[in-house]
Order: structure tokens, then C-alpha cells, then sequence
């Protein structure tokens, strides 16, 4: 294209976004695309201009240098294709971005005036905990077709048909009674026997005497949507929600490329076509995932074994094994004797060179495994643990509580928490309705967008970390390993499974086909 073509271009594609280029970046970007297929050259300009974006911006007018880092990171993007098929993301690695309600985007931790997280969190950091939870809910009701008034109304009913969302602000400054209001905030307990709502400009005591629950767990530090009426300082609930969930592909729709799931790519995965080929084309990629596998019992290593001259055969792409490593986890010999465990697991392995080979061994630590105590995210196992596992296998990671696992274009969440019976427990009220506990659990989960909606004395968190325990945007698969009965449960695009604990529920597993995302129950039991 000629030169004069394409900076007309250049400039007015930069406008569009609010961006001006100075002469010598101007002529930059001209040499650099000179050589693009007119065909792509849009793209590419899209992809340049997304990269000048993530960088951080003093005004508008935008240097040369930022030009060339953005082109950079666009070219070693397309070299990136191989090394990002399979990345194993520690709870610490996990990028944290932050909402901005001006910008309506989500920016970098660089680009905001917050500190580096630190384990010893301040009170602003426990504060911002439940304000960061609210306005990520908060984006995503508003963009609900419920709760967005078309720009246009071409019926009067259309107007009427959407809800108005209000803050507990509004309800306070009301000395009438308000009726018909909808409310998004946290059900708290301020004092006892005493249910308040809150959110970032107030609280309100609730009466939850006629109160109708939608279908999830209700638990304390959960965010809601309340629907009643005001009057002398109580809310008056007629009805509790959930925040709509929302697909990943509508997340990215809005945000772009932004890659909020962590790993070494530069943009989201799910934008790399190859990564999507080379994703349909392996269809031998299997994962295996166990829970609750007790090195420390005889018949476990069994079962291991048995399970290991199954898959000698065809070796799966990656075992998953959760904690806890033990049945006894505790007393003064747990490390020595979790360190004999890891040994012994090691010798099995070893036994089938096919799979010692092949496949890649990660390790996820339960609550009771060595360790600082049950706050999340937990730190992988001591290395002083695990090194002569590591040694003898050298395919292994060993690595935090929560995990994810980017494998090609699809995201993987692994949590070992015993959830469901804490949140069971922890009800505002059990549900009622016949839908089954596990659809309840899924629901609650990616309608709170984290992965413990708990009160922080039941779960506690690191404050300044608690973004790594985020559900949004919803990841491909979700493996909550809980005590609880194995299941698998589809919601909003999201496969959920749990496989249950390894040696109580007859040595059963699961095993995850990524190429056609089908999951299969599978046990040892008998065998």
C-alpha cells in the first residue's frame, strides 16, 4: 500500500480509539506495515493499537518508543504459538487487574495506584477485598440485558420490562416508603440473629420473613440481588438472586484480549487460531484427576498401580493429583513420612517408563497437607518435601491451592477445598427446591465470580491476593476437588467436576478429553 494510504489510515484508526501519534511514530508504523497483506493490515493495526493500550499512558499523544514496544510484542506474539500450548499458573503468578468504573475497563496493577501485594496485608487491602468483588459483579449485572435500557424504546412495555438497579444510599435518604427497588450488595450478619445488606455506600438491616430464595447457597458474604421495599430503615425482601452469570466469549466481547488468566502469552489464548488447531488435532490428550490420594495407605498404591498398567499403554498427557497426601496428616513424623510416601509413589511410577516418559505429574496441596495453615492461596508443598520426587521425576510440579492450567486455547481452575458441606453449613437458609446440592454449589460459585463466597473467619484469605481466587471471565472447566460425591455439572459454558475423594468413593476419578471436552467417570474399585 502506498505510504501516503496507509498513515491516513494509521491516524484515523488511532482516533477511533481516542489516540493521536506523533510524526516520528507515524512514520515508524509506515515502514514497519509496509510489507502487510492489505487483507490483514486492519487487523494488524487492531492488534498494535491494543498493545499500545496495555502500556502505560501519560496522555494521549503517543512517542515513538511506545510504538516500537508495541510492535515487538505483536511479532513475538506469532513466536509464542509453542511454548503456550501447556502452562502451569501458581496462585502468585496470576496477573491482577483492577476495575475501573471511569475508564469501564479492567487496568493493570502498573497502571493504578495500589501497592504490590504483599502476604501481610494492610486494612485498606481487606476493604478493597469486598470492593473489588462488588464492582466486578457490578460491570456485569449492568450489562444484562435486564438491567440495560435500550438507547432507543420502541415499545413503551420495553422500558417497563428492564429493572433499575439502586444503591442502599438511595433507600437511606428515603424517609417515605419506597417500593418495587432492586438492590445488589452483601448479606452480612452485624449483629446476632441480625441479617444487614451492604455495599460501597451503605447498609441496611433486612427482614427476610417473606423472603423467596432462587436457586444457589445463600451464604454470609455472599452478593446478591435483593428485590422488596423500604420502609423505616428495613429492607423488606420479597425475593433473593443471583448476579447473572456471563459467558467468556461475552466477557471478551467487551474487554478485548486482555489476558486475565496469567501464563507467558501477551493476549487472551482463546484468540490464537493455531492454538485452536493444534488443540482439535491432538485428540490423545487426556487428563487425569484424583483427589484425596492417601500416599501414606497400602491400597492407594495399589490402585496406582493398577491404574498406571491401564494407562502404560496410551499415557495420559498430565495426572492431576490433590491433596491431602496423607490419612493421618499429623503428629511430629508427618513430613518424614510424606517424604517416604513421595518416594514410594516415585518407585511406582518409575515402574512404567511409558508413562515416567510421557506424562507430566502436577501436585496440588489439600488442607491438611504440610504447610502455613488453611489461609488461601496456599503455597506448594516445602521443597525440602519434594525433592527427591523431583529428582526421580523429573516431569513433576508441585504447585499451589488455587492452580490453573492453560492447555491451548482452553482454562483450567483447580481448587482442593472441602466447599460444599462450609457453604452447606454456612446458609443464610438451605435451599428448598428439588435441584440437586451440586447444581446449587456450581451456580453459587460462578454467580459470585470467586471461588470461596464465604465470610473470611470460615475461609480465611490473604487479603491482598484474595483476586487470585476469582471465577471471571469463566474459565472452560472448573475442578473443585471436594469430599463431597463425585459429579459433573455444565453451567454457562463451564464444565464443573468433582472427582471426588480418591479412596472413599471406591477409588473413583475423572478423565478430561480437551480436544471434544467430554469428561468420564472412571473406578478402580474391584479391579
Amino acid at each position: 500500500m502506498e505510504p501516503e494510504r496507509l498513515r491516513r489510515r494509521l491516524g484515523s484508526a488511532f482516533r477511533l480509539r481516542g489516540l493521536l501519534l506523533r510524526a516520528d511514530a507515524v512514520k515508524y508504523l509506515t515502514e514497519a506495515l509496509q510489507s502487510i497483506d492489505e487483507v490483514e493490515l486492519d487487523d494488524v493495526i487492531e492488534n498494535v493499537i491494543d498493545a499500545v493500550e496495555k502500556q502505560p499512558l501519560s496522555s494521549n499523544m503517543i512517542e515513538q518508543s511506545t510504538v516500537e514496544a508495541a510492535v515487538q510484542e505483536c511479532s513475538q506474539a506469532s513466536d509464542e504459538t509453542i511454548e503456550n500450548v501447556f502452562n502451569i499458573i501458581g496462585a502468585f503468578d496470576i496477573p491482577r487487574y483492577i476495575y475501573n468504573s471511569e475508564r469501564k475497563k479492567f487496568l493493570p496493577l502498573s497502571m493504578t495506584n495500589f501497592p504490590v501485594p504483599n502476604l501481610f496485608g494492610t486494612a485498606r487491602d481487606k476493604a478493597e477485598l469486598f470492593r473489588e468483588r462488588y464492582c466486578i459483579l457490578q460491570q456485569r449485572t449492568y450489562r444484562h440485558e435486564l438491567f440495560t435500557p435500550s438507547a432507543v424504546v420502541a415499545h413503551p412495555d420495553d422500558s417497563r420490562s428492564k429493572f433499575q438497579l439502586k444503591t442502599i444510599e438511595t433507600l437511606l435518604g428515603n424517609t417515605a416508603k419506597v417500593g418495587e427497588v432492586i438492590v445488589l450488595g452483601m448479606i452480612t450478619q452485624l449483629k446476632e440473629g441480625k441479617f444487614f445488606l451492604e455495599d460501597p455506600t451503605g447498609v441496611v438491616q433486612l427482614d427476610l420473613s417473606k423472603a423467596q430464595f432462587h436457586s444457589g447457597l445463600y451464604t454470609e458474604s455472599c452478593f446478591v440481588l435483593a428485590e422488596g421495599w423500604y420502609e423505616d430503615e428495613v429492607f423488606h425482601v420479597n425475593a433473593f438472586g443471583f448476579p447473572p452469570t456471563e459467558p467468556s466469549a461475552t466477557t471478551r466481547a467487551f474487554y478485548g484480549n486482555v489476558n486475565f488468566f496469567g501464563g507467558p502469552s501477551s493476549a487472551s489464548v482463546k484468540a490464537s487460531a493455531k492454538l485452536k488447531q493444534l488443540e482439535d488435532e491432538n485428540e490423545d490428550a487426556m487428563f487425569v484427576f484424583l483427589s484425596d490420594v492417601w500416599l501414606d495407605q497400602a491400597e492407594v498404591l495399589e490402585k496406582l498401580h493398577t491404574m498406571f498398567l491401564g494407562y502404560s499403554s496410551a499415557p495420559p498427557t498430565c495426572f492431576f493429583f490433590c491433596g491431602n497426601f496423607s490419612s493421618a496428616p499429623y503428629g511430629k513424623n508427618q513430613i518424614q513420612s510424606l517424604k517416604g510416601s513421595l518416594k514410594a509413589l516415585a518407585d511406582i511410577i518409575c515402574e512404567y517408563p511409558s508413562i515416567h516418559k510421557s506424562s507430566r505429574f502436577v501436585f496440588v496441596p489439600g488442607p491438611e497437607d504440610p504447610g502455613p495453615g488453611c489461609i488461601l492461596p496456599r503455597p506448594p508443598l516445602a521443597e525440602n518435601i519434594t525433592e527427591e520426587f523431583r529428582q526421580l521425576v523429573p516431569f513433576s510440579v508441585f504447585t499451589t491451592n488455587p492452580c490453573r492450567i492453560q492447555y491451548c486455547t482452553q482454562e483450567i481452575i483447580i481448587f482442593r477445598e472441602d466447599l460444599v458441606n462450609k457453604m452447606c453449613r454456612n446458609c443464610v437458609r438451605f435451599p428448598s427446591s428439588n435441584m440437586d446440592i451440586p447444581n446449587h454449589f456450581v451456580k453459587t460459585i460462578l454467580s459470585q465470580g470467586h471461588l470461596t463466597p464465604l465470610p473470611l473467619y470460615v475461609s480465611p484469605v490473604y487479603w491482598a491476593y484474595d483476586y487470585s481466587l476469582r471465577v471471571y471471565p469463566v474459565p472452560d472447566m472448573l475442578v473443585i476437588a471436594d469430599k463431597y460425591d463425585p459429579f459433573t455439572v455444565t453451567n454457562t459454558d463451564c464444565l464443573c467436576i468433582n472427582p471426588g475423594s480418591f479412596p472413599r468413593s471406591g477409588f473413583s476419578f475423572k478423565v478430561f478429553y480437551p480436544s471434544n471436552k467430554t469428561v468420564e467417570d472412571s473406578k478402580l474399585q474391584g479391579l
